[in-house]
């Protein structure tokens, strides 16, 4: 398994249209895409960043793990989000390692992309989340 590239930097915000003008107003930047993930519970906006993107994630309720973590924690960062080649091998790489996973298997996710977390208390306190994107 071999980590290609940093995808993406999840910050999770109460208010996804503040936020955005925010970073607007401040940065001088726009979301190259915004979608509601229904799976994920959020709706979310991917702002380009060099090679990366920003992630800001509002919860569709408090009772989704963005919306908890909200609740728990407040705003600011929830993830770091790795993209990989073949997220299927890397999971099992990462299961023959002894990670703690969240996700055995792949799951769908923003950008037509599959996805899997790993657990917080498996690295350095933080979550990470694992990125294969669609060819398309």
């Amino acid at each position: 398994m071999k980590l290609l590239n940093l995808d993406h930097v999840g910050i999770a915000v109460e208010d996804l249209d503040a936020a955005l003008e925010d970073y607007r107003n401040r940065y001088g930047v726009e979301p190259l895409y915004r979608e509601r993930v229904e799976a994920q519970g959020v709706e979310e906006a991917m702002i380009p960043v060099g090679g990366s993107f920003v992630q800001l994630l509002q919860p569709l309720g408090a009772d989704t793990p963005v919306g908890r973590f909200l609740a728990s924690r407040g705003e600011g960062l929830h993830h770091v989000a790795y993209a990989v080649v073949d997220i299927a091998a890397a999971l099992a790489h990462l299961e023959r390692q002894g990670a703690r996973l969240i996700d055995r298997e792949p799951r769908a996710g923003g950008r037509g992309a599959k996805i899997a977390f790993v657990h917080p208390s498996d690295l350095a306190g933080t979550l990470i989340e694992l990125v294969e994107l669609s060819e398309t």
